[in-house]
């Protein structure tokens, strides 16, 4: 500092003309950021639903495999599952006579508005049968 007190220099000059642009060049980018963060969140959302729908097959499965409560497998395979994902959900039974396979399908919802799903997710599970 020289004979001046209470005076502090900028480090560089600020130019009237640049004045703002970090909030322009913030504002330019705020979609694109929020447009990954979306998309980042839906790739998790369909990983979760093919979790889930394995694991809908695989309780489905070992339901269909007992002899005495074989019909009820849907309610199994929905009941091991989160609630969003089993009401968006199917089973289909293979029944192979010594072994039964159950295909779980679930809807995979979706974040952005206007569309209502991004396909399905489905898994299959094989159980030896009673």
């Amino acid at each position: 500092m020289s004979g001046r007190k209470g005076v502090l220099r900028r480090a560089w000059p600020v130019r009237d003309g640049e004045r703002g642009a970090s909030a322009l060049e913030f504002a330019g980018m705020l979609p694109i950021v929020l447009l990954v963060a979306v998309a980042a969140v839906q790739l998790g959302v369909a990983g979760y639903a093919v979790q889930q729908a394995g694991t809908g097959a695989r309780a489905a499965a070992r339901v269909a495999a007992q002899d005495d409560i074989a019909g009820e497998y849907q309610a199994g395979g929905r009941n091991a599952m989160s609630g969003w994902t089993a009401s968006r959900s199917s089973f289909a039974l293979a029944d192979g006579g010594e072994e039964v396979e159950v295909t779980a399908t679930v809807t995979i919802p979706s974040l952005i508005p206007g569309i209502d799903s991004f396909g399905k997710a489905s898994r299959s599970a094989t159980m030896p049968a009673e």
